[in-house]
Formats: structure tokens, C-alpha cells, sequence
């Protein structure tokens, strides 16, 4: 063989790889789009690539997971998905926030589009039905409404000296804002209490929150489900702290942080759930055929040095209850 030869066939096997490698098909993309931080939310990403794992899909090798991280900035929204739909990611996964699948909803007909939603998403106009969602979308329902009653007697069963209850409201969080507010005067008629409506969209609005229920002596506060409080946990909790204000909220992570208790689903497993789902459309399944799943998996968890340092005793029946008590 002669050296020019050689040469170029040396060149032709060094090439050969890449060419191959460029002949492969681009992983598919999910959008995952969060209400809330990716500091505040490291758990919630690895559930939800728990989910693709149980599918067959891992991050990194046969999908790309592209994370956008809201910090309660609900105002991104349209902007964010009409970048995601031009660039056709293969699904949008929207795990724990009404406004997010809404706007994804309002951005395509066709991508398909995983949601995990409180609020009925029939009536949000999500899905068709919920045994055949019928278009683009499916996923979780995870039942705000119908646990704020639930959460609110367990607030009074450990406070039971409390009348006045604040109720503590996201306005950028309208949907889920508006379904708190229609449960809570019956749920409070019912156990003989007194409620006021406060909302909040930054830390500073929180803080004056807390002034201002410190001023009207509120005896309790019940904040409403919302990301980007859940997000701003540890502010909860020093303000509830200072102010000595028994407090109830829908996530654990709050609860970890110093909050006395709360109640609600259990976020880690809905996005395991939307990553599943997730995952079974990247394999060939059509959201219209996908039943949207009821999260069935509640957590009431205490925090027994929270309750101690308000002067709370936190009776036996409670105890067995819960599903942890934090010391």
C-alpha cells in the first residue's frame, strides 16, 4: 500500500465515528417548568427523574431534561412557553403549578403536556375528561380544595384556642388563590371561627403580612398552597416565630424548616408521578389516552419543638395521626 493511502485511510477510520455519531438521532428534550427555585427544589428534580428512570429513561443518556425555575415570577410564563414550542422539546412537564400548565396549554395544541394541578383540570379546561383527556395534555390532580377544610381543623385541633385565623394568599397565583378562598368561610362556619384574608406576592408583602396580623391579633395562620411560599419557608418560620403565630402549610419542606405543621400531598411522589407519565409519552404513549392520575398519598407532619416553643401540647390523638414528628 502506498503512504498517500495509508494516510487517507487512517483519515477515512479517525472520521468514521464522527459521521456515525452525527447520523444519530438528538435526544428528546423535556421543558420541565417549576413555580419555584432550584435551590429550594433539588428533591422535587431528582423525583421527577425518578419517574423517567422508571421508564427506562435517564437524564443525561437517552433524554435531556432542561429545568426552568420560576421563583414565583408567574409573569414569565407565556414568554417561556412560546420559547419551549418554537423549539419543540418533546414534552412539557409542569409538575405542581396551575399557571404554568395553563400557560403551556395556551402555547401549543400538539407538544404534549404533563401537568400536576390542585384544581379540577376540567374545569380548568385541561383535559376533555378525566379518564380521556382527549388533546394534548394530561397528568396529576393533587386536590387543593378539597384538603383545605382538612387542613384547617388540624390547625385548630393544635390550636385550639385560636378564633382568628389569617388566611394567607398568593394574587399571582390567582386560580389557586381564588379555590382557597372559596373553601375557607364554610370549612371556618363550621368550626366556629373568624378568618381574614391577607396576600402576599414578594418577601416584603410577607413580611408586612405578619405585621399586619400581629396588629389585628390573629391567633392563627393558614397559608395557602403556593410554590414560591414554600420556597420562602424559612422566612415562614422566623416571622411566625418572632410573631408567636401557630401556622399551618401544605408542604413538609416547611415544617423541616422550623413551621409548626402541615398537611397536605406528598410533592416528591406527584413528580415522580409526572416524570412517569413523562416518560411513557417519550416512549410512544398519546396524552389524550392517558387517564389524569389522583394523587392519593397525603402527609400531615409536626414539628414537636415548634409546638413546644408556642406553648402547644400536642395531644395523642394528633400523635398517631401524623405521618412524622419533627423534634
Amino acid at each position: 500500500m502506498k503512504r498517500r493511502e495509508f494516510i487517507s485511510l487512517l483519515g477515512g477510520a479517525a472520521a468514521w465515528p464522527l459521521a456515525v455519531r452525527a447520523q444519530q438521532p438528538a435526544m428528546p428534550v423535556v421543558g420541565f417548568v417549576s413555580s419555584r427555585s432550584s435551590v429550594a427544589s433539588a428533591r422535587h428534580a431528582a423525583a421527577f427523574q425518578k419517574g423517567l428512570g422508571e421508564t427506562g429513561y435517564v437524564e443525561g443518556q437517552n433524554v435531556l431534561v432542561e429545568y426552568h425555575w420560576l421563583e414565583g415570577r408567574y409573569d414569565r410564563l407565556p414568554a417561556l412557553m412560546a420559547d419551549l414550542v418554537r423549539r419543540r422539546v418533546a414534552v412539557l412537564a409542569v409538575p405542581g403549578s396551575t399557571p404554568a400548565a395553563l400557560a403551556a396549554k395556551a402555547a401549543t395544541a400538539t407538544i404534549p403536556i404533563v401537568f400536576a394541578v390542585g384544581e379540577d383540570p376540567v374545569k380548568l379546561g385541561l383535559v376533555a375528561s378525566l379518564a380521556r383527556p382527549g388533546g394534548n395534555a394530561t397528568g396529576i390532580n393533587f386536590f387543593v380544595s378539597e384538603v383545605i377544610a382538612k387542613r384547617l381543623g388540624l390547625l385548630h385541633d393544635l390550636a385550639p384556642k385560636a378564633v382568628r385565623i389569617a388566611v394567607l394568599v398568593n394574587p399571582g397565583n390567582a386560580l389557586t388563590a381564588e379555590a382557597t378562598l372559596r373553601e375557607i368561610p364554610e370549612a371556618a362556619r363550621a368550626l366556629g371561627l373568624q378568618t381574614q384574608v391577607l396576600r402576599a406576592s414578594d418577601s416584603r408583602e410577607i413580611e408586612a403580612a405578619f405585621v399586619t396580623l400581629a396588629r389585628d391579633q390573629a391567633d392563627a395562620l393558614l397559608v395557602a398552597p403556593d410554590g414560591f411560599f414554600v420556597d420562602r419557608r424559612v422566612q415562614f418560620a422566623t416571622l411566625a416565630a418572632h410573631h408567636r403565630i401557630p401556622a399551618a402549610y401544605t408542604a413538609r419542606e416547611v415544617v423541616e424548616a422550623g413551621g409548626l405543621m402541615s398537611y397536605g400531598t406528598d410533592i416528591l411522589d406527584m413528580h415522580r408521578q409526572v416524570g412517569l407519565y413523562s416518560g411513557q409519552i417519550l416512549k410512544g404513549a398519546k396524552a389524550a389516552e392517558l387517564p389524569v392520575a389522583q394523587s392519593t398519598k397525603f402527609e400531615f407532619v409536626i414539628n414537636l419543638q415548634t409546638a413546644r416553643a408556642l406553648g402547644l401540647e400536642v395531644p395523642n390523638s394528633l400523635q398517631l395521626l401524623a405521618d412524622e414528628m419533627i423534634e
